[in-house]
């Protein structure tokens, strides 16, 4: 009977994961799709005419924006479904937090897309306005990405240490044991 209670127990924790599998396809996605346009010719040229992917506003879309969408959406979100999966099998021991499961995949999933979002728009921003120009207003809207990206990264960032703390403390228990 116990085991039962602790298979669906484990079921339904299983499939809170799926939405890391899916947040991480999603992002692969994106990525790729990503990839592939920006290579297109007058898109590639664009790119390069501000600054990609050494500096300028083109830098933000490429590779700043490829690279985050397919790495930490991609690879991290994956990452963490196959040890939020994993340890508590090899283990024998459950996660300390299923609340921190979801908060690590919300906070860090909602970083990712503002993240991105952030680079995207503001380095098509800034990049019309440095071709026509106008740098007092690549000035004035960087000034706003600023405080922008620092918000989604920081919660991004902080994904990524509920994560930590989960998995740590629930070592912490494996090995008290």
């Amino acid at each position: 009977m116990k085991q039962q209670k602790n298979a669906d127990k484990n079921t339904v924790e299983d499939r809170d994961l799926i939405k890391f599998l899916l947040a991480s396809v999603t992002f692969f996605f994106i990525g790729t799709v990503h990839g592939v346009l920006q290579i297109q010719p007058p898109i590639r040229a664009w790119l390069d005419s501000i600054g990609s992917p050494y500096g300028g506003p083109g830098h933000m879309i490429d590779p700043l924006a490829h690279a985050h969408i397919n790495v930490v959406g991609g690879v991290v979100i994956l990452c963490m479904a196959v040890t939020y999966y994993l340890l508590p099998r090899l283990s024998g021991q459950p996660l300390f937090s299923q609340r921190l499961v979801n908060h690590t995949f919300w906070w860090t999933t909602l970083g990712i897309c503002g993240f991105y979002s952030t680079l995207m728009v503001f380095g098509i921003i800034e990049g019309n306005l440095l071709l026509q120009l106008d740098h007092e207003g690549v000035a004035e809207v960087h000034r706003l990405y600023t405080p922008i990206i620092a918000v989604v990264s920081t919660g991004m960032g902080i994904g990524f240490w509920v994560f930590f703390i989960n998995v740590l403390v629930t070592a912490k228990t494996i090995y008290k044991n």
